[in-house]
């Protein structure tokens, strides 16, 4: 399954569950909820390793992580966002960049 596959289930998902209705749902799918949504969930993977150098338990784990691609899949495609070029042109980009090397002053 591709990106633009599982970002349909999510579709298909919000529509069941009757959040995309704007005006009749607790819970709106807005670029601003989603956002706060998608950094909520990515705490909740920081959560499992709080304390631990691992997390606490692999399916917990596997949880938080379909949890925060999830918000990401919607928030992109309610952003307008082809998440499978954003995704390519960012790598592209970042291989290009070089983040351990130092500028004259020394500094990173």
């Amino acid at each position: 399954m591709d990106i633009k596959e599982l970002t349909q289930v999510m579709v298909d998902l919000v529509h069941s569950k009757g959040w995309d209705d704007q005006l009749n749902t607790k819970r709106p799918q807005t670029l601003r909820n989603l956002a706060i949504s998608l950094s909520l969930e990515a705490n909740e993977v920081l959560e499992l390793f709080q304390w631990s150098d691992k997390p606490k338990g692999k399916e917990a784990l596997s949880d938080e992580l379909a949890d925060v691609a999830l918000y990401l899949l919607q928030l992109a495609q309610v952003g307008g966002i082809d998440l499978e070029q954003a995704i390519l042109s960012k790598v592209s980009r970042n291989l290009q960049r070089s983040w351990d090397e130092t500028n004259e002053e020394g500094q990173a």
